[in-house]
């Protein structure tokens, strides 16, 4: 492993603080944020307005250190998935969404996740560790290079991410804010606020965390209408109750510009939360809360015990809360094909929770029974 300082770790307000640890001015911090990401740079000598002292000194002391790709799948619909590589050797996934003009990055910011949702594949990686700025980042980083390169027709490139990928965002909170801030950069990325978007499980102090750090477009993990239910579904629900959660993303988007409604992420999964009973709760639960309402097909993975609503089913959901005054769209699955669509996302993980060996052993128990 390097000991050299990976720039990508560094937001433009500490690269200007590194220049100066080195006697260098101030300007040359922006000058770098560019090159590396607007122009996707990881060789020094290409910074033609920076002077040849400088560039050894850079090549002498830091790195432009990037994920390594070990593998691209690319969907039958245009969606492209990415098997990234960390430093140990563990793989983390980053997909990428084309619709249009528009080109969602959907970004992973743990080396699995800690939550463990009871619908979701990742969750059964169990969980290894947070990544850092440099490897959130360097997805954005990796994916803005990559599809420069990839010899479509049209122009591809990433006009909006969500903190969507492997791993609970608010719970790696300080990396996952420096990383956005990059991203919202004029000097880096230059993306608007509205269209970064955090999608939580519901992590409260996270969320408190949130209102005063960044001003971000919001998403919530919700899969269930009450407590009971969404304790199954969502084990975090347990210490981040819905009485505890609702008022927290309130006053999250109540003070927010980029996210003056929350979007609501729920997953329609058969005879468990899909009723008609679901969504009238659901519309109770939700009446002061400004919200749009995504419903989002389950997608399933080997030996789930969950199956997929019906069609009918989902209708009917949508109907009730559309009868309500309530924004409702149904997702349309993207990369399924490639195990890329929502929950399916899996990386190679050194799991710590010991989470992937319980959920084999289960397996095998179901075989021989």
């Amino acid at each position: 492993m390097s000991d050299k300082l990976n720039l990508l770790n560094l937001t433009r307000d500490e690269m200007v603080k590194f220049f100066e640890e080195i006697g260098e001015k101030p300007f040359r911090a922006p000058q770098v944020v560019k090159w590396i990401h607007q122009f996707g740079v990881d060789d020094f000598e290409q910074m033609t307005n920076i002077s040849k002292s400088l560039r050894a000194k850079l090549s002498e002391v830091t790195e432009i250190k990037g994920l390594d790709v070990i593998t691209e799948q690319l969907s039958d619909d245009g969606t492209i998935k990415w098997a990234l590589k960390t430093q140990e050797g563990q793989a983390i996934e980053t997909v990428f969404i084309p619709d249009g003009d528009r080109g969602t990055l959907c970004v992973s910011s743990q080396v699995g996740c800690v939550v463990n949702c009871s619908f979701c594949s990742t969750a059964k990686q169990g969980f290894n560790r947070d990544l850092t700025t440099a490897e959130i980042i360097g997805q954005v980083w990796f994916a803005a290079r990559r599809l420069g390169s990839l010899k479509t027709t049209g122009e591809r490139k990433v006009t909006n991410v969500v903190m969507m990928g492997m791993g609970e965002p608010l719970l790696n909170f300080d990396a996952v804010a420096d990383a956005i801030n990059l991203m919202l950069d004029d000097y880096a990325y230059g993306l608007s606020k509205r269209r970064v978007t955090i999608s939580t499980s519901g992590v409260v102090p996270g969320l408190q965390k949130l209102k005063g750090k960044l001003d971000v477009a919001l998403a919530l993990s919700l899969h269930a209408s009450n407590n009971e239910l969404r304790s199954k579904l969502v084990p975090l629900n347990r210490k981040y109750p819905l009485e505890e959660l609702l008022p927290a993303v309130k006053d999250y988007i109540g003070e927010s510009k980029a996210s003056k409604k929350v979007t609501i992420e729920y997953v329609m999964l058969k005879d468990v939360n899909d009723s008609p009973e679901h969504a009238r709760e659901l519309v109770r639960l939700l009446k002061n809360v400004p919200s749009k309402i995504n419903l989002i097909p389950f997608n399933p993975f080997p030996n789930t015990e969950y199956q997929t609503s019906s069609q009918k089913a989902i209708d009917t959901f949508a109907e009730i809360l559309l009868s309500k005054g309530f924004v409702v769209v149904t997702r349309r699955t993207r990369g399924d094909d490639i195990d890329a669509a929502c929950g399916q996302l899996v990386g190679k993980v050194a799991d710590r929770t010991k989470r992937q060996e319980k959920y084999k052993n289960s397996l095998n128990v179901v075989e021989v029974r």
